[in-house]
C-alpha cells in the first residue's frame, strides 16, 4: 500500500495473557477496534507495543497477525527497535516479506550512537531495504540519540526515508525541519501532550499512545486542526491533556494499557520486567480515566 502519511496513527498495544504469553486474537481485536473508530493508520510494535520485550519470532507473529486483521484498510507500520544493525536489517526485510507498509525505525537501542554511527545505521537500513518506506523515530529524551538536522540532511538522499516521528518535545524542531527541508520529509508529532501544538505548526500526523483508550477524540482533534478549527480542537484537547501527560512518563506503557482496560478496550497485562501499576499510582490513573469518561464531550456537535 502506498502510504498517505497523514492523520492519527495509534502505537497499538501488544496484548498478553496473565502468563505473559502473547494473545494474538486480543491484539487483533485491539487493532480492529481502532480502525473501526476511525484512525488513519496503525503502528504495531512501537514502545507501547513492547517491542523490546518480545523474541524475534514473536515479533514476526505479531506482524503477521496485524497484517491479517488490517487487511489493507489503513497503512500498517512496524516499529523497529534493535540493538545491532544486522538484526534491524533482518527484521525489516522480514517485515517487507510479510507485507508491512513501512517501518518506524528507532536508532540502535542500548548503545548511544554518535552522529556518524547514527547516520550509518539508517544508511545501511535504507540501502538494505530500498522498497520499504522508513519513518525516522527521533526521541532523544527517551533514547539518548538526537537524529538532528545535520543527520537528516545526509539521509535526505535516500528516497525510502520519507518521514520523521518528531519526539524531541521541542516544537521548534518542527519549524526547523520545514525551514531546512520544505516538504522533503513528512513530519509526525510523537508526543501526546504537545500534539495540537505540533499540528498547528505543520505536522501532518500524530503517532499517539492515548489514542489506544480514546481514538474518537484523537481523530476529532486531528480533523479539526487540519481544517483550521483550532478553537474547537482546543476544547477537546484541554479535556484530554491530563491523560495525554501519561504518554511522557517512564511507566507510559502500563498507564496506557491500564487506560485501555478501564475503557474496555484491552488488558493491562504487561511483560516482565515491567510490572502492573500498584497502589496510589494505579488508583490515580484509574480515577483520571474514569473522570475523562464521565466528562466526555459530545463529538457530534463538531459535525465532522
Amino acid at each position: 500500500m502506498k502510504i498517505d502519511w497523514k492523520g492519527v496513527y495509534p502505537a497499538v498495544s501488544t496484548q498478553f495473557r496473565q502468563d505473559q504469553s502473547i494473545d494474538l486474537d486480543a491484539t487483533q481485536t485491539v487493532i480492529d477496534n481502532q480502525i473501526k473508530d476511525g484512525v488513519n493508520g496503525i503502528i504495531c510494535l512501537g514502545t507501547v507495543g513492547e517491542n523490546c520485550a518480545l523474541y524475534p519470532e514473536e515479533k514476526r507473529q505479531v506482524l503477521q497477525a496485524a497484517k491479517e486483521v488490517v487487511n489493507g484498510r489503513v497503512p500498517l507500520i512496524a516499529g523497529t527497535a534493535e540493538s545491532i544493525t544486522p538484526a534491524a536489517v533482518d527484521y525489516m526485510q522480514e517485515a517487507y516479506k510479510i507485507g508491512i507498509d513501512g517501518c518506524m525505525v528507532m536508532p540502535a537501542m542500548v548503545y548511544r550512537t554518535s552522529e556518524s554511527e547514527t547516520f550509518e545505521y539508517y544508511r545501511t537500513l535504507a540501502e538494505a531495504t530500498p522498497e520499504m518506506p522508513i519513518m525516522i523515530y527521533n526521541n532523544p529524551v527517551a533514547y539518548g540519540v538526537d537524529v538532528n538536522l545535520d543527520i537528516m540532511a545526509k539521509l535526505a538522499e535516500f528516497e525510502s526515508i520519507v518521514a520523521i516521528k518528531e519526539s524531541t518535545t521541542d516544537t521548534r524542531r518542527i519549524t526547523e525541519l520545514y525551514n531546512k527541508f520544505d516538504d522533503r520529509f513528512t513530519v509526525f508529532s510523537g508526543v501526546d501532550d504537545i500534539a495540537l501544538e505540533s499540528l498547528m505548526l505543520g505536522a501532518t500526523g500524530w503517532i499517539s499512545g492515548l489514542t489506544n483508550a480514546f481514538p474518537e477524540e484523537s481523530v476529532a482533534i486531528y480533523k479539526l486542526a487540519s481544517q483550521g478549527r483550532y478553537a474547537e480542537a482546543l476544547e477537546i484537547y484541554r479535556w484530554f491533556l491530563p491523560l495525554l501527560r501519561l504518554d511522557t512518563i517512564p511507566t507510559l506503557v502500563q498507564c496506557i494499557k491500564l487506560a485501555e482496560q478501564v475503557c474496555g478496550r484491552g488488558s493491562e497485562q504487561v511483560r516482565a520486567p515491567r510490572q502492573l501499576l500498584q497502589g496510589e499510582e494505579r488508583q490515580q490513573v484509574i480515577q483520571m480515566v474514569e473522570h475523562a469518561l464521565e466528562t466526555r464531550l459530545d463529538l457530534s456537535k463538531y459535525n465532522l
